[in-house]
């Protein structure tokens, strides 16, 4: 192995790692070997990860365990694999759990940002040799989407990485690694929201609320925001919500409502929420002729969707939305540029700001819908 150094990395032994051995069960602090980078990748010293509901999601149903979560993450890098050029060591850096290989099909099409090569990561392993780079007493430790943060230490392939500027707070933009990025994408690249146009919001957790602020920086007249959680209008309207329904007061059917409020159907509406069924109310709730319905969730459970021809027929759009259309390496370094320029909002949905000790703290609050984004910070 060779390293910008000239060195050659070895194993390293992170003193903690945040490990889950089972759905549902706690992560545990675990002492963890953590193999050098092989060919095209990186290995980062995490400084900050924040905690993201499809976290959550996976470890309270998935079935590949031990395994290490975590994917939305900035850090530096500690050394390279061989044919790496792109970073050196101390370099900055987002990570990104769908990769951009600039070669493939999709790549070069510039219609898409799906990779190929380096696309979603779902067996916990690495996207090169499908194997892992953790271990426990000589054992495998499986990946999350790739990028597996909960660790002092993670390798990566260098094309799940985003270079960034070393004056950059990583502590804040790690948030751009999966769902802020998502929701302003989806509002921008997937809908390509007009201005004056009505928007609906199902879920105001960090990625409908981004959603939100995308709407709200397109020029949306209306952003309704729809959320069981009444303790979410406040801050909701900080991001732009300028309504607040919640199904529990209303009579009627969420969709009959908004349709009724709205003269007949929003022109975009967002599913956040990560609820099959809830994808089917959002395109009822969008107008004939040309409303459009994105769909951002991550489903826990019934990941098949049902829904009436007749939606489709009467010219209304369903489009699933994987990072909210960004390609990571093209794409992201630019909403970094916007942050420093004050154009986007990043900080206000940091809620929390945890230790790793305190990581089964954050996955307790994001349960209990007490927060929107926990950063966790790295041993230093």
């Amino acid at each position: 192995m060779s390293s910008s150094s000239g060195k050659q990395p070895q194993v390293i032994t992170c003193k903690e790692a945040a490990v889950a051995w089972g759905a549902g069960q706690a992560l545990v602090m675990e002492q963890v070997e953590v193999s050098p980078p092989q060919p095209m990748e990186i290995r980062v010293k995490v400084v900050a990860t924040s905690l993201c509901r499809s976290d959550l999601t996976a470890w309270e149903s998935q079935t590949i365990f031990p395994r290490i979560f975590g994917h939305e993450a900035s850090g530096i890098v500690e050394s390279v694999g061989p044919g790496v050029t792109e970073f050196s060591e101390g370099d900055h850096v987002l990570t990104v759990f769908a990769g951009e290989c600039s070669m493939c099909r999709q790549c070069v099409s510039g219609k898409s940002n799906i990779c190929q090569v380096l696309g979603l990561e779902r067996r916990g392993l690495m996207h090169s040799d499908q194997k892992t780079r953790f271990f426990i007493k000589g054992k495998p430790v499986y990946h999350y989407c790739a990028v597996s943060s909960f660790s002092e230490y993670i390798v990566v392939h260098s094309g799940c990485a985003v270079k960034v500027n070393n004056d950059v707070p990583l502590e804040k933009i790690c948030l751009l690694s999966c769902g802020l990025a998502a929701g302003l994408g989806a509002a921008w690249n997937v809908a390509d929201i007009s201005k004056g146009s009505t928007v609906v919001i199902f879920g105001l957790g960090t990625v409908g609320l981004s959603v939100a602020q995308g709407a709200k920086l397109r020029g949306a007249s209306r952003i309704i925001g729809v959320d069981t959680n009444p303790e979410k209008v406040k801050k909701a309207k900080a991001f732009g919500i300028t309504e607040f329904i919640n199904p529990n007061d209303c009579n009627e059917p969420i969709h009959q409502v908004i349709k009724r409020v709205t003269d007949g159907g929003a022109d975009y509406s967002f599913e956040c929420i990560g609820d099959t069924g809830m994808i089917t109310t959002a395109l009822q709730s969008c107008c004939d002729g040309w409303g459009v319905t994105v769909t951002l969730g991550v489903p826990k459970v019934k990941p098949e969707l049902t829904a009436h021809y007749g939606i489709l027929l009467m010219g209304r759009t369903l489009k699933g939305s994987l990072f909210g259309g960004w390609r990571p390496k093209s794409d992201i370094p630019s909403l970094v540029d916007m942050y420093i320029e004050k154009k986007i909002q990043i900080d206000e949905y940091i809620t929390h700001n945890l230790t790793f000790e305190d990581i089964n703290k954050a996955f307790d609050l994001m349960r209990e819908g007490k927060c929107l984004r926990c950063v966790i910070h790295m041993p230093k």
